[in-house]
C-alpha cells in the first residue's frame, strides 16, 4: 500500500514583530482535502507533528475572514469531527523516516511559520527527503519549513528550486499579516528559490524534480490530485 506521511505543524500561536500572539494551527482545507483524497486513493496517511503534539485548526480557516463561505465551514468542520482521533494522536515527527514512505506531504497555515521553519528535526527530514529525490509537497505556508532544511556544508538544499507559496499579495489581505516579522515569498527568495506566484487566491501548482509546491489553500484538491497521478503511473 502506498504510504504518506502528512506533517502539520504543532503551534497555536504566531509571533508578531511587535511581540503579540495571533492564534493559528494548521489550516482547515489544507489538512482535509488532501487527507480525504489520499485515503480515497487507498493510500495509507500517518499524520505527525513536532514532538507529536496535538495541532489545533486555525478558526480563520473555518469563517468568512478566512475566505470561507459558511456552507463550506460546515462541511469541513465535519470532516475535521470525523478526523478527530487521527488529530488527538499524531506521530512525533521525530521517530519518523522519510524512506518509509512514498510521498510526505506538508500542509500549511500560518502554524508552519512559528514552529517548522525552525524546527532542526524537521528540517532533517526534509533535507533527507529532497537528497531521496522521492515525491515531496508543500502547500501554502509550509514552504516554510524547508528554510530549516540545511547541508552539511550550511547551504540550503533547496536553492535553484521552483518553487510557490502564499504570495505577500495573498498575505497581506489579513490585517494582522502586516505585522509579520517576515513573509514567505520574501524569504523563499533570499534563501535562493525560483518563486513564482499565479493571481491571488487562484490555485497554482509547480513541480520541479521531486518538489511540488501549491500556492494557496485553493490549491490542495490540484497539488494532491497531481502527486497521486504522478505516483499512481510509476506503480
Amino acid at each position: 500500500m502506498t504510504r504518506v506521511l502528512q506533517v502539520l505543524s504543532a503551534a497555536r500561536v504566531w509571533t508578531l514583530k511587535d511581540g503579540t500572539e495571533h492564534p493559528t494551527g494548521f489550516w482547515a482545507e489544507e489538512f482535509v482535502v488532501p487527507h480525504q483524497l489520499f485515503i480515497q486513493a487507498g493510500w495509507d496517511v500517518t499524520v505527525a507533528t513536532p514532538g507529536g503534539k496535538q495541532p489545533v485548526v486555525d478558526e480563520l480557516s473555518l469563517g468568512f475572514r478566512g475566505g470561507v463561505l459558511p456552507s463550506r465551514a460546515k462541511k469541513l468542520r465535519a470532516e475535521l469531527d470525523q478526523l478527530a482521533p487521527v488529530l488527538r494522536s499524531p506521530a512525533d515527527l521525530s521517530e519518523m523516516d522519510p524512506d518509509d514512505f512514498d510521498v510526505v506531504f506538508y500542509s500549511g497555515g500560518h502554524g508552519p511559520m512559528e514552529d517548522l521553519a525552525v524546527d532542526e528535526v524537521s528540517g532533517a527530514l526534509l533535507t533527507k527527503r529532497l537528497h531521496s529525490g522521492r515525491p515531496l509537497a508543500l502547500l501554502c505556508h509550509a514552504p516554510a519549513a524547508s528554510l530549516a532544511a540545511e547541508n552539511p556544508d550550511g547551504s540550503w538544499p533547496f536553492a535553484g528550486y521552483a518553487m510557490t507559496g502564499l504570495s505577500n499579495a495573498e498575505e497581506r489581505i489579513n490585517p494582522f499579516a502586516w505585522k509579520a516579522k517576515w513573509l514567505l515569498e520574501d524569504r523563499l527568495k533570499q534563501a535562493g528559490a525560483h518563486y513564482t506566484a499565479g493571481l491571488p487566491l487562484k490555485s497554482k501548482v509547480v513541480v520541479d524534480r521531486n518538489v511540488y509546491t501549491g500556492q494557496n489553500p485553493g490549491s490542495s484538491a490540484a497539488l494532491t490530485r497531481r502527486i497521486i497521478a504522478d505516483v499512481s503511473g510509476k506503480e
